[in-house]
């Protein structure tokens, strides 16, 4: 079964536009930042990615048929079983994406995408370079036992990552107010790409942000606490090599100074970001209490837990609170 890739086919549409917004953005017509260094990582990241999925996709393809003669239906190959596909598929991206959030051997992954201080039409380019091989693609086996064919999924998830590109911008401001009620927007994504502590793991959505809003994720962005871009520990350097692995060479790290301590390992793949076997942890619920702690005005709004009984003095107490 042939599918068109709907990343490939949009290739010479990203390359007009992104030159497009730095013109404008150069020219003084546009808001946001671009810097050539941090530019081409970008570029080359996608790159990359295009040559790693290339490579890779029979992996993933593989992995889904081993389902295929289990599936309990047949999905008919039609204009609405697409439709229905394409909104199934994106309530799986929204949890891929999630525990891509979550769990710290998927974040050493997804952490290549977010590490870019800049916010700009580029960003969206910045792809890991894992392919099928973190395992993460196997979310999508339930659809393929209610008989959608992996190449079915395959092009749901090409156009739902052509749709994500337009919403990597700062020159777009809000859209109509029923638009953002329902779809993912550069506003919502910028929030999501932030690493100010309300913004800590918000608005996972890949086209619909129906599904924040129906899973607790969802916070606005407020014109007062403007998004600061790039991961809470700074990446710093422009490699691209470094850019796509170095989480995950993090994680080793932190592993090997465990010793042999297996359940450390296991402890440090599994939790979020931050977690360390010891309790000193540094997770997004520790950065948002640490927050509080400094403002506690701030209780209560828009990506941030109420105000917090006194017997919880400490922010790790808070955290655990």
């Amino acid at each position: 079964m042939d599918m068109l890739k709907p990343t490939t086919l949009a290739i010479p549409f990203f390359i007009v536009t992104f030159i497009l917004e730095w013109w404008a953005v150069r020219a003084g017509y546009a808001k946001g930042r671009y810097e050539t260094k941090d530019a081409l990582t970008s570029l080359s990241m996608g790159v990359g990615s295009v040559i790693v999925d290339t490579l890779l996709a029979s992996v993933g393809l593989w992995l889904l048929m081993l389902l295929w003669p289990y599936r309990v239906m047949e999905t008919p190959l039609t204009w609405w079983s697409f439709l229905v596909v394409f909104v199934a598929y994106d309530l799986v991206y929204y949890w891929k994406h999630r525990l891509a959030h979550t769990i710290r051997f998927w974040w050493a992954e997804h952490n290549t995408h977010h590490s870019s201080t800049h916010y700009n039409l580029t960003t969206a380019l910045r792809q890991p370079w894992f392919g099928p091989m973190t395992g993460q693609i196997m979310m999508a086996a339930p659809l393929v036992v209610l008989g959608v064919h992996p190449a079915f999924i395959a092009l749901s998830a090409g156009v739902n990552l052509v749709y994500q590109y337009w919403i990597h911008t700062e020159a777009i401001g809000r859209m109509p107010r029923w638009f953002e009620a329902v779809m993912n927007t550069p506003s919502h994504h910028r929030v999501h790409h932030a690493i100010n502590p309300r913004y800590l793991d918000a608005n996972f959505a890949g086209v619909f942000i129906i599904w924040d809003r129906m899973f607790g994720s969802f916070v606005p962005e407020l014109e007062s606490d403007k998004p600061v871009y790039g991961t809470v520990k700074p990446i710093n350097t422009f490699n691209p090599v470094r850019v796509a692995y170095g989480e995950l060479f993090g994680l080793l790290r932190d592993c090997a100074r465990d010793g042999i301590r297996p359940w450390r390992w296991v402890g440090r793949f599994i939790n979020k970001p931050g977690w360390s076997p010891d309790g000193e942890h540094t997770r997004s619920s520790e950065m948002k209490a640490i927050y509080l702690a400094q403002h506690p005005e701030q209780a209560g709004t828009p990506g941030l837990p109420p105000k917090y009984l006194d017997r919880a003095s400490s922010p790790a107490a808070v955290a655990a609170g």
